[in-house]
């Protein structure tokens, strides 16, 4: 009798262990959340939906900004800052224009900007338009918008891709000593 009260005992711990284990197990599987449908349009122009589990975009890397290009941008950082588009990113039309640059750079609130394709041949002109008190020496919020055709086909080679976004100091006097400019490469898509 002694001996069925150990097996039963035994078994219950058993079972015990095993309904545990199971139930560990149970929760530590992680119950799959399906993302929403959104899509976004990367800086390389490809377009990704969420993923993951936290159900985020992830672009791929955007190519690196050559060195000498960083410096000429760093070296206006004192006078015209460009939040978009980033260099090196892959640019559809029309293509939105933002930053901030001192009140000089603006005439009548506004200044010059030109798209060139990868031969330096201008594809598009227009103006940013500052969003502020223009005449001052403070940094001045500005937008635009750029209407363009990419010259870039498919099957063109890929250095056909690269362009360039050119912020004109506007300059009334067409004195060449107050001109200036901040070149931004951009691709094609």
């Amino acid at each position: 009798m002694n001996k069925i009260i150990y097996v039963l005992i035994i078994l219950a711990v058993l079972l015990g262990l095993f309904l545990t284990l199971l139930n560990k197990s149970n929760s530590d599987l992680e119950v799959e959340e399906a993302c929403t449908m959104e899509a976004k349009i990367c800086p390389d122009g490809s377009t990704v939906g969420r993923s993951g589990p936290n159900c985020e975009f992830v672009c791929p890397a955007t190519p690196k900004i050559p060195e000498d290009v960083q410096a000429l941008i760093d070296s206006k950082s004192d006078m015209i800052k460009v939040s978009s588009p980033e260099p090196m990113e892959t640019i559809i039309s029309p293509i939105l224009l933002k930053g901030v640059a001192v009140g000089p750079w603006f005439f009548e609130a506004s200044a010059p900007v030109l798209l060139t394709d990868w031969d330096g041949k201008i594809i598009a002109e227009g103006y940013v338009t500052a969003e502020g008190e223009w005449m001052t020496m403070n940094f001045v919020s500005f937008s635009g918008t750029l209407d363009f055709i990419s010259p870039y086909k498919e099957g063109d080679p890929d250095f056909m891709k690269r362009g360039a976004l050119i912020f004109k100091k506007d300059n009334p006097s067409d004195l060449r000593e107050n001109d200036d400019a901040l070149e931004i490469p951009v691709l094609f898509h």
